[in-house]
């Protein structure tokens, strides 16, 4: 019968074979060597010994240049095979290009950009830690991790919420690695990281009677003071409104108009009535040129634009707080719905969270 050797490592095992073959009852099978003394058996002893020793040397060096050994790894290195090198950066770029290729259909461009710099702070931090582009995927251990989230808070200069995000990132890339076999070990056992609770900022019901009774001179601060308050009345975030069309305005089961939308970033859908303010504000906009153009409901401007201009209308109406769009979504969640008591389901829904535990992380 043919002999084959087993190495097991982790509980994970690869068999090769001797080239060599034995009677079974010949067989030491608790000593895993040929039985007796003849001439036949001792030869036969001395090369599976010798498979041995190279198997232990081939243990020795993948420990001293990797730090880490597989019994795949292990068998390779045995017969001489060049095992396939898997690197970093290489499996996050690949990772990042089935993502952009997928924008629009599973993911959101904004989800790419965030991988695309997270892909950009590995790729600084391993020049910074290794003065190398690029790492052996079975390098990345427990110390590497915490290393990276150093790196990030102190180099970078990175909030903790910002630099938890980017870990939670690469977390990723790393299970993709496991997945694929290519990592033997999860580096993220016993790391943790959490996030901290934001203060986040919302206007209060005087502060919106404020700005909606405000006297704007220009179209663009009138036009931006508007979009931001249908949006402080309908919880929808910028790319919802930008994206807004007719189709997404329909009767629901109370007669009046909502607005059912499925939002970019979770996918789920947004269930909104639509309030008088904001059904004004439609109406308003309904025959100007870019939404004639564009087919869409509301003319917004590009986000950044948005930003700029309602921190001027900010100043002009005496508010004392860092206003930008996304500010909207945190009034609606507060001042037009919570402490008007809607439910927090009612308002998860009509929020399209995918789910209810987003909430008090949301408003609180």
């Amino acid at each position: 019968m043919p002999i084959f050797l087993r190495i097991i490592v982790a509980g994970k095992r690869a068999e090769l074979a001797t080239g060599r073959a034995c009677d079974p009852s010949c067989w030491n099978s608790s000593a895993g060597r040929a039985a007796g003394t003849k001439a036949f058996s001792k030869s036969l002893n001395a090369y599976l010994d010798s498979l041995q020793v190279k198997v232990y040397e081939a243990h020795r060096q993948l420990v001293e240049t990797l730090g880490l050994v597989t019994a795949t790894a292990l068998k390779n290195r045995v017969i001489g095979k060049e095992e396939r090198r898997v690197t970093l950066i290489e499996v996050f770029q690949d990772h990042n290009r089935k993502m952009k290729a997928l924008v629009g259909d599973e993911f959101a461009r904004g989800t790419l950009g965030r991988y695309t710099i997270s892909l950009k702070h590995t790729v600084d931090f391993l020049e910074w830690k290794y003065q190398a582009p690029d790492i052996d995927i079975r390098k990345v251990n427990h110390a590497f991790i915490t290393e990276y989230e150093f790196y990030l808070r102190s180099v970078r200069k990175c909030s903790n919420n910002t630099a938890v995000k980017y870990i939670k990132n690469f977390g990723k890339i790393i299970r993709i690695c496991l997945a694929n076999g290519w990592l033997s070990a999860n580096p993220f056992v016993n790391y943790k990281a959490k996030m901290r609770k934001v203060d986040r900022v919302f206007l209060t019901e005087e502060e919106l009677k404020m700005m909606a009774a405000k006297e704007l001179v220009g179209e663009r601060l009138l036009q931006v003071r508007d979009i931001f308050l249908f949006s402080c009345f309908t919880g929808l975030a910028y790319a919802d409104v930008l994206k807004l069309i007719r189709a997404d305005i329909s009767k629901g089961i109370d007669g009046k108009q909502w607005v059912f939308k499925k939002r970019q970033k979770t996918d789920t859908i947004s269930r909104i009535p639509l309030l008088p303010m904001a059904l004004r504000i439609l109406e308003k906009y309904k025959d100007h040129p870019q939404c004639l153009n564009d087919g869409k409901l509301l003319p917004v401007l590009s986000n950044q634009k948005m930003n700029a201009y309602l921190k001027e209308i900010a100043d002009l109406c005496g508010i004392n707080k860092p206003l930008t769009f996304h500010i909207a979504r945190h009034t609606f969640a507060t001042t037009v719905t919570l402490l008007n008591g809607v439910p927090l389901e009612s308002m998860s829904k009509m929020l399209g969270h995918s789910n209810l535990s987003t909430m008090p992380r949301f408003w609180m």
